[in-house]
């Protein structure tokens, strides 16, 4: 705890710095706009005067992975959320306009003339953990659900309509930091920092879908962002939602947190990734350990399998990720992929042949499997980026961000919106992970963060794409 208050009071003192900064950085960005709009061109000496301090930021970034890493390795009572409210106090610190993409070369990429047509809709929040919610994921199997990993200890499963939820998984003994949905049965997958992975079968019955509120925004809407007060304080979570505290399935044999967990395709392997820098891969039906992937030099972070093939990707704070190929059962083939300067929050696979790589240095990189020696695109942004994900059909990537932003990129790295997010809407904390469901009418975004809530969002994805 004392820990903790003293990283609180270091993000204060940044805050208050950064936040000067900011007040200065956006009368230039003003400036900039109306240039803009009035047609005059904006030479790189004028954007260089409005240059964020790279160390000021650095600096932000490695006590938000502190705060990651404190709360992950929890296995005890949660920390009091008179703590942790206060990370962010009533600053906006983030300065989402200015995007550096090396050398003296810098792009402003929300300089735009006009509004985006394109409409990013907050349809349903789902509240009711206790703390920050790590991972989401949506269910691949009727009925679909939306499922939840929380640092309170507790995984839950909510009714993607009407934002109930249907069933609380209390097994674990630790943070639960993961959660991954079998491909074709009504199990769960989930990792936690008590060392194990569980695997639960879950039978939950729909309620009746409420009519949905017009609450839609434009996604380019720029608002000033500042803090919502947590007024309802302590969330007590659904009083009337069912719990379930045995696990059907316990995967047992690593020496530290197991940070995500996900099954391989057909669900009858499972892999983990620990903070003991290993993965492992389990037989689910005898829960034996198979295979032992070893090789990264720090704690894991992420794991990720391929849809259709025997592939997994795993990364690392050694600021790499690495691809395990067990298509060949006689030869298990790993690639190890450098492109970044920092811990690689996840690594996820695309559909075809492509691998999507995010990173607390603020980038995020798309690679070819078929040529791994260099990314055919990065993207540059000015916050560290979490668990990201890809839409199957668009291929849309999602980024979550340490300054509550979620942005949506192309393949090729162009940006297409940013969520809407200000004090009635959005996240007020760090955006911890994203997840897409195309499938789904009402929702096919999903975010969640520390500030204990996930948000369903309708993303407009034809007139997303026409916009660019």
């Amino acid at each position: 705890m004392t820990n903790l208050l003293d990283l609180f009071s270091q993000i204060e003192r940044e805050f208050e710095n950064l936040y000067i900064e900011n007040l200065e950085l956006r009368r230039e960005i003003e400036t900039l706009n109306d240039r803009l709009a009035d047609g005059q061109t904006v030479e790189g000496a004028d954007l260089a005067k409005g240059a964020l301090k790279t160390k000021a930021s650095h600096s932000t970034s490695q006590l938000s992975q502190k705060l990651k890493t404190t709360y992950k390795a929890s296995t005890s009572k949660p920390r009091s959320n008179s703590c942790h409210a206060r990370v962010g106090g009533t600053r906006n610190f983030s300065v989402t306009s200015w995007e550096l993409w090396g050398g003296d070369s810098w792009i402003v990429s929300s300089f735009k003339a006009t509004t985006s047509r394109a409409v990013c809709q907050l349809v349903r929040e789902y509240v009711g953990h206790r703390d920050g919610i790590w991972d989401l994921s949506v269910s691949r199997t009727q009925p679909v659900v939306l499922g939840t990993a929380s640092a309170d200890h507790s995984a839950m499963l909510w009714s993607i309509e009407t934002g109930k939820c249907l069933l609380k998984y209390a097994g674990h003994q630790g943070s639960v930091n993961s959660i991954k949905f079998h491909p074709t049965e009504q199990m769960a997958l989930t990792a936690s920092g008590d060392q194990t992975a569980h695997i639960w079968r879950y039978m939950v019955q729909l309620p009746t879908p409420q009519p949905v509120a017009d609450i839609s925004t434009p996604c380019e809407d720029d608002v000033d962002s500042s803090d919502k007060d947590e007024a309802d304080g302590e969330a007590e979570g659904p009083s009337d939602c069912p719990s379930l505290r045995v696990a059907t399935t316990t995967l047992r044999s690593h020496q530290g947190v197991v940070i995500a967990a996900d099954w391989l395709v057909g669900g009858k392997q499972a892999v983990t990734a620990s903070w003991d820098r290993a993965a492992n891969l389990y037989d689910v039906e005898t829960a034996e350990l198979v295979h032992s992937l070893t090789g990264h030099d720090q704690e894991l972070t992420h794991c990720c399998t391929h849809p259709t093939q025997r592939l997994v990707v795993t990364s690392s704070r050694d600021t790499t990720f690495r691809l395990w190929d067990f298509r060949d059962p006689s030869i298990h083939s790993v690639n190890v992929f450098q492109g970044h300067t920092d811990t690689v929050t996840s690594a996820v696979f695309t559909v075809g042949d492509n691998v999507v790589s995010g990173s607390d240095d603020r980038t995020v990189k798309v690679w070819d499997l078929k040529n791994m020696r260099s990314p055919i695109a990065t993207i540059r942004t000015d916050s560290a980026v979490n668990r990201i994900s890809v839409s199957v059909t668009q291929k849309i990537i999602a980024l979550p961000h340490d300054n509550r932003q979620v942005r949506l990129f192309d393949m090729a790295g162009v940006r297409l919106a940013r969520l809407p997010q200000s004090n009635r809407t959005g996240h007020r904390r760090m955006v911890c992970c994203s997840a897409w469901c195309e499938d789904n009418t009402s929702c096919n975004l999903f975010t969640c963060g520390f500030d204990r809530q996930a948000i369903g969002w309708n993303i407009n994805i034809p007139a997303l794409l026409q916009e660019k």
